[in-house]
Formats: C-alpha cells, structure tokens, sequence
C-alpha cells in the first residue's frame, strides 16, 4: 500500500492527554469504544483475529448526518465498514487500513501516533489517502474536475474537523479514567 508521493488526502491532529502512553494506547486500540468519541463511528466489533493485533478486523458501525458535503452522494444515515489493523505497536503506534467490498485493503490508512510528553502524552490522530478508495471513486464519479475539487476540498475540511472533535473526546474519557484509577 505505498499509494502516491501526494496523497489524495492527509490531515492530522494532536492533542495532550494527562495519561500515560501505555494507558492511551489501550484506549485508543480497542476500536470498540470509538462510539465514545468519534462523530461517525458508533463502535462495533472484531469480526476476525485478536482484538488490536496486526491482521485483525474490525467492522465499523456508522452514522453521517444529512448535512455533511450534503451536495456530494456520500453514504447517508447507517452503514458499516470493515478495516484491518496495520500497525500495533504498544505505547507507540496503532494504526488501520479500510477495506474495499472485496475485503482487500485499500490505501486508506487511520491511525494514532503517541508520545511521551512530559507528565502525560502527545496524542496524534491521523488520516493519510494515497489513491482514491472504492466509496471515493463512486462518490467523484460523475463529477467534473472543478466538482471534484470542490469534494476534495469539503471532504478534506470534514475529516480534519472529525479527527480534532474525536481527538477532544478521547481526552475527556482517558482522563477521566486516569484520575479515577489514581483516587482507587
């Protein structure tokens, strides 16, 4: 999955959390408790593997709201997707590639990149697209270029927006559970 030197899309955010790496990384592994803090993903569940290992799959339950890129024919209301965990490297990395309908990997990567970061750490939640996934080419299909960029451009604002929001919310929830494990 080397995809292009431009990325179609790539955006990233950061945040830090009063936690330690190891208890970041357990949090933001267990893809089931995405429902907790992202604004598309409701959760969902290992389908193949062990929970967070390389080669695992998770299927993602999800809800967009009417209003996103509403102009453009992306997937409206409920649907589910199904990714592979590429990464996962405790306290460091965790990292996964959404699959096409075929269930191939796609170059289509999310993931979260953590730091030691004086008392707490640096959480990074990132997005990288190198060529266009099966849903994107469907989406721009009928579109002109000038469309296309329009898209692109929307999309692009949309999923940067999603990165920083979930990225708000994993820090309300690790540190919440940090200082409660530290007061038990």
């Amino acid at each position: 999955m080397s995809g292009t030197q431009n990325p179609l899309f790539r955006s990233r955010a950061q945040v830090h959390v009063a936690a330690t790496p190891a208890e970041v990384y357990a949090a933001v592994s267990d893809l089931a408790r995405m429902g907790e803090w992202s604004p598309e993903c409701l959760g969902g569940e290992w389908t193949t593997g062990e929970p967070g290992a390389v080669g695992s799959v998770f299927r993602g339950d999800n809800e967009r709201a009417e209003d996103v890129v509403a102009w453009a024919p992306v997937v409206r209301g409920r649907w589910t997707t199904y990714a592979e965990v590429v990464a996962a490297e405790p306290g460091r990395t965790f990292q996964w590639a959404m699959h096409n309908s075929k269930g191939e990997k796609q170059d289509s990567v999310w993931g979260f990149t953590i730091e030691p970061d004086g008392e707490g750490t640096l959480l990074v939640h990132h997005f990288r697209m190198g060529a266009a996934t099966e849903g994107i080419q469907g989406i721009t299909a009928e579109m002109d270029d000038a469309r296309k960029q329009q898209f692109f451009a929307e999309w692009g604002d949309k999923v940067a927006g999603d990165l920083a929001e979930t990225l708000g919310r994993i820090k309300v929830v690790i540190e919440k559970e940090a200082a409660s494990q530290q007061q038990a």
